[in-house]
Parts: structure tokens; C-alpha cells; sequence
């Protein structure tokens, strides 16, 4: 495993974290506790030290998994990142709360879920523009900093895009960026990292498998079953990304190398991305995922 220090906040994450939605049970199969600990184990084993989460993964379920992990495990090895501004109502709906009082509540009821004293990396989660430029809802997050329950700040930007939230994460006291970057996606380039870089902003680069398309697994083909979320993917975006992911293969992927591998290492090849955190379904995934960590790719 490589590390890399996430931005200012000093935190030395492996380049290779581990999303935890898929513990929700909204990606087409529910993770009893056994499940999650076998997943944990395998990253833990393989130099893997950060661990994303949210609120709404879940009411808090998948922070309860990854809590009760670790209230049997040695915390102090893992990077624990969570977010807030959402309370989970049922499968893919979600009431948005961003006002202070709000997300107080969501703090305590994260800090509970996942047994800890204190969040590594707490980040606003999704929400727009006029919800992140809030004075108050900053304000009362540096508070809960200044009382030890959190120990950085940071944005993950919603899926849409947003220039501004990168332009004023580190006036608001934010030190980290989660942004969506593949192959596919490559906005980032453009609209958050030249903000990082000149912010010294960490950047957790998400979906970096473009929700398991660029696994390489999927054909034309794929259908998902209701209960995982990319049934609700617009069928014929669906069928062009796949397409895409055929030329991938054909024109740009490296004779011999697993196309989950290479997908990794090419979003870890830009000097702005901290590290990348894809979800794992089994600790196969996970080790076939660290083992990204290894591969140098030329620019």
C-alpha cells in the first residue's frame, strides 16, 4: 500500500480507501455484520486505513456496522470519514437537513453509530450552493471542532458539480474535497482541482469505478435488480457508458491488466487526488483494489 497526506490536515490515508454504502443495503444485497467485519479485516490486512461512510448510508446503518468493527479493533489505525446534511427515509429517498440544530443532532447520532469520540473527516454531504454558503451552519461546525468531536472539515460535492464549493471550501475551514472523478468524469480537472492544489485541499476521488461500469464486468447487456440503486440509472445513458467501456478496453487499457485496476491507478495518477474509495462487495474486491496501490501508469 502507498500513503499520501490528505491536504493540510496532515492525515496520512492509504491511496486506496473503502466506500461503505454498499453496507446500507441500497447495491442489491443487504451486509450483516459478519460481512462487513470479513471486508474490514481484508482492508486492515492490506495497508488500507480509510474508511467513508455517511448519515444516510442507511439510517446510520452503514456507520453502524463500521462502529461496531471498530469498538473490537484497534481505532487508531483507521481513518474515519462520515457526513451530514441528509436523514435516510427509505430505499434512494432522503430528507435534506442542513441547518445547524440539524446537524448537531446528526454529529451525535454519527459520533453513537460509530462508537468514537471523535470524526477524522466530517463533510458536508450533496447540498447545494446556498446551503454550504450558511455562516451559522460553519460556525457551529467549528465549535464541535473546538470541543473535539471533530477533527477536519470537508466538502463532498454533489454529483451535478459545483465550482463555487471548491472556490470557497477553505474559507469556510474545510481542508478536503470528496469529488466525483473517473474516467468518464473528468470535471474535476478543471473545476476542483486547480482549488485544491492552490488551497492545499485533500481530494477523496469517489465513484471512481463509475459505479462498477469501469470494473470491466458489465456487458451491454447489464441489467441491475430493483434493489440496487443503479436499476435507477437512465437506460440509455446505461448503454452508452458500457459502449464506452468497450472502447476503454479495445484502445486504452494495458494488455494484461484488470480493468479495476487500471480504472484506480488512473484516476490516482493525477498528483491532486489523495486517495480513491471505491465500495467493495467482498474482501476479493478489496484485495483485487489495493492491489491498484501498485501500479504506476505514465501520464
Amino acid at each position: 500500500m502507498r500513503y499520501r497526506i490528505l491536504g493540510s490536515t496532515g492525515l496520512r490515508v492509504s491511496v486506496i480507501g473503502l466506500g461503505t454504502w454498499q453496507f446500507g443495503g441500497e447495491w442489491g444485497r443487504a451486509f450483516s455484520q459478519a460481512d462487513a467485519d470479513a471486508i474490514l479485516d481484508q482492508a486492515g490486512a492490506l495497508g488500507i486505513n480509510l474508511l467513508d461512510t455517511a448519515e444516510c448510508y442507511g439510517d446510520h446503518l452503514s456507520e453502524s456496522l463500521v462502529g461496531d468493527y471498530l469498538s473490537r479493533h484497534d481505532r487508531s489505525r483507521w481513518i474515519v470519514a462520515t457526513k451530514f446534511g441528509h436523514r435516510f427515509q427509505r430505499f434512494m429517498t432522503r430528507a435534506e437537513d442542513f441547518s445547524p440544530a440539524g446537524v448537531r443532532q446528526q454529529l451525535e447520532a454519527s459520533l453513537r453509530a460509530l462508537r468514537l469520540e471523535a470524526i477524522d473527516l466530517y463533510q458536508f454531504h450533496s447540498g447545494s450552493d446556498s446551503q454550504l454558503l450558511n455562516d451559522d451552519l460553519w460556525a457551529m461546525l467549528a465549535e464541535q471542532k473546538q470541543a473535539g468531536k471533530i477533527r477536519h472539515l470537508g466538502i463532498s460535492i454533489l454529483g451535478k458539480g459545483s465550482e463555487p464549493q471548491a472556490r470557497e471550501a477553505r474559507r469556510l475551514g474545510a481542508e478536503a474535497l470528496q469529488v466525483i472523478y473517473n474516467r468518464f468524469d473528468r470535471r474535476p480537472e478543471q473545476l476542483y482541482f486547480p482549488h485544491a492544489q492552490r488551497d492545499h485541499l485533500g481530494i477523496l476521488a469517489r465513484v471512481p469505478l463509475a459505479s462498477g461500469l469501469l470494473s470491466g464486468k458489465y456487458r451491454a447487456d447489464a441489467a441491475f435488480p430493483a434493489q440496487d440503486w443503479r436499476s435507477t440509472l437512465d437506460a440509455d445513458k446505461l448503454r452508452r457508458d458500457l459502449a464506452e467501456v468497450e472502447r476503454i478496453r479495445q484502445s486504452e487499457l494495458p494488455a494484461g491488466m484488470a480493468m479495476a485496476q487500471w480504472a484506480l491507478a488512473w484516476c490516482l495518477q493525477h498528483p491532486a487526488v489523495s486517495t480513491v474509495i471505491p465500495g467493495c462487495m467482498s474482501p476479493a474486491q478489496v484485495a483485487a483494489n489495493a492491489a491498484a496501490a501498485e501500479l504506476e501508469l505514465p501520464r
